[in-house]
């Protein structure tokens, strides 16, 4: 396993006997690149830093410390259930960084997509940076990069037009000297889920859907607002839970809310109502270049409608993006 090529022969791990088997590989692997240093974990909840995590806790314990960034741009409970599992249950080292007033007095007023996206990836670069300096003794920075970042990142350097490159923390500042421990490097997206399953972490953990870096700050559409963010939010949570209702959830590849910066009239107690629009996109893909949209029952629609609007304030709208990819993109901005 070396020069980030996976080897020809190297069995893909579709069962617990493999997973366990790479896992006490890769713990011995560990432990010999590491000794008795520490390890830092930018440990977002995603699949990928999540499973390192799990993985590394197993192979050094307390050598390892997480730090879990809160940028206000979550979705509901999602950092909650980070320090649950992390902290309270697997015994990590773990910082939590509540830095919601930080990234969203930046975001004020900013209405770029692409700003927005810079903002963002640069502040947590600085936060996590920040949290990095007042430790002591970090050798090592641990990362979630799995093989497809290697394979896109290949592509890239060798001049051709790559999707995305990926530097996962990338671009820390010159002071924060590490050696990088990635794990999961030669390993496909469905191996690290089998992996992260045999390592205990919880289901939903490991199948969580692809979340972008920016968070809800690319679904709160144009300006963010602190009153429209809160609306997303819930909304969005009542959207998961009802796919977790009637079964959708693990059949749909990914499927969220966004809100865009309108309102429209509508009658809310038999009074004038302006409120913004609740738009659920649901679609299914191989590769993320392309993708179908997923047919939701008109009964579960008109359910979703129902709860979302009566019980989120300010949306008085729910609408249905049937736009495949291409033409649209699968997030919004």
């Amino acid at each position: 396993m070396q020069n980030n090529t996976r080897p020809e022969d190297m069995l893909r791990i579709t069962t617990k006997e493999l997973a366990d088997k790479f896992i006490a590989e890769q713990v011995e692997e560990v432990r010999a690149q590491v000794g008795d240093k520490k390890v830092l974990l930018a440990l977002s909840g995603g699949v990928d830093s999540s499973v390192v995590a799990a993985l590394l806790i197993k192979a050094i314990g307390k050598q390892l410390v997480c730090v879990h960034v809160n940028h206000g741009l979550m979705r509901k409970d999602e950092s909650e259930n980070v320090v649950k599992v992390f902290s309270d249950e697997l015994d990590a080292n773990l910082i939590y960084a509540d830095e919601t007033d930080r990234f969203l007095n930046l975001l004020a007023g900013v209405s770029d997509p692409e700003k927005k996206r810079k903002i963002i990836g640069a502040e947590f670069i600085n936060v996590f940076a920040d949290e990095a300096r007042k430790l002591e003794g970090i050798s090592f920075l641990a990362q979630g990069t799995i093989y497809p970042d290697i394979l896109e990142s290949v592509k890239q350097a060798e001049g051709k037009k790559a999707v995305k490159s990926h530097h996962n923390v990338g671009g820390l500042p010159e002071d924060l000297q590490f050696e990088l421990v990635e794990p999961l490097k030669l390993l496909y997206k469905d191996e690290v889920r089998v992996v992260g399953e045999a390592l205990g972490l919880p289901h939903a953990m490991v199948y969580r859907q692809p979340f972008p870096g920016p968070g809800l700050g690319v679904r709160c559409l144009g300006a963010i607002t602190r009153d429209r963010l809160h609306a997303l939010r819930e909304a969005d949570a009542i959207l998961r839970e009802e796919f977790d209702i009637c079964g959708l959830a693990e059949k749909v590849w990914q499927y969220f809310v966004v809100v865009p910066d309108i309102k429209s009239v509508g009658v809310k107690d038999e009074s004038r109502y302006e409120g913004w629009p609740a738009i659920i996109r649901a679609v299914n893909t191989k590769d993320a270049m392309s993708a179908t949209i997923e047919e939701i029952p008109y009964a579960v629609l008109h359910k979703i409608t129902n709860r979302i609007t009566n019980e989120v304030e300010g949306i008085n709208r729910v609408l249905l993006d049937l736009t495949p990819k291409p033409v649209g993109t699968i997030e919004w901005e």
